[in-house]
């Protein structure tokens, strides 16, 4: 019986992947319009990261103090303004990444990498749970000598701090470009609440995230 569960769960996960047509995932009005992106407001620093699927990053990012909005896209690829199939086929050479908008008077950087760290599990290669492929990779896109120098200790505080068996392999690049996804993938994790995906595997990702940044996260 339990072998039959275990099954029954791979292929729900399967079935509710992040990879899925649009039509698939809302009954609502689908948008395909890519999202714009807001403009950097004074004092306020930007950072992009990827860690699997964007609809939990998205939503985990914006959930903290001193981040007023982060938007989900592609970052890492040599293809200009991808779309989501196209990523999706894993040779574009995106990972689904997500931009963040920050005032770094209220939340540092530091912070914010140990936040990006405590929403995936860096130490999958090219995948996040049942989400497999480049696309899905863990990045960090530093924009300065001195953001990757801090991108490099938050990934040694999180090899130490016991919360994995392996050693992160999240990759450390230089940022490029990014592109903003398409409107429907925005704030998806809070348009979506029953989606299976966003139940079986987004939902369990974010829980984490809140009790390891529970100081950080708006109540």
């Amino acid at each position: 019986m339990k072998l039959l569960v275990h099954l029954f769960i791979l292929a729900a996960l399967f079935l509710a992947g992040c990879q899925q047509h649009p039509a698939e995932k809302t009954a609502t009005v689908i948008d395909t319009n890519p999202a714009k992106l807001p403009g950097l407001q004074p004092g306020e620093a930007v950072a992009t990261v990827a860690g699997g699927c964007f609809w939990a990053v998205q939503e985990e990012m914006k959930s903290l103090k001193g981040v007023r909005v982060a938007v989900s896209g592609y970052a890492g690829g040599d293809l200009a303004y991808p779309t989501y199939e196209q990523v999706g086929t894993d040779q574009t050479g995106h990972a689904e990444a997500v931009q963040v908008y920050y005032s770094p008077d209220v939340i540092s950087y530091d912070v914010l990498l140990d936040a990006f760290f405590a929403g995936h599990d860096a130490t999958q290669l090219n995948r996040q749970g049942p989400d497999i492929g480049k696309h899905y990779r863990s990045v960090v896109f530093y924009r300065t000598p001195q953001e990757k120098a801090r991108i490099i200790a938050a990934i040694q505080r999180e090899n130490a701090s016991g919360h994995h068996q392996g050693r992160v392999v999240t990759q450390v690049v230089p940022y490029t470009a990014f592109y903003p996804a398409e409107g429907y993938h925005q704030d998806y994790y809070r348009q979506n609440p029953y989606n299976m995906y966003i139940q079986l595997v987004s939902k369990a990702k974010v829980e984490t995230f809140r009790e390891r940044m529970e100081t950080w996260v708006r109540k």
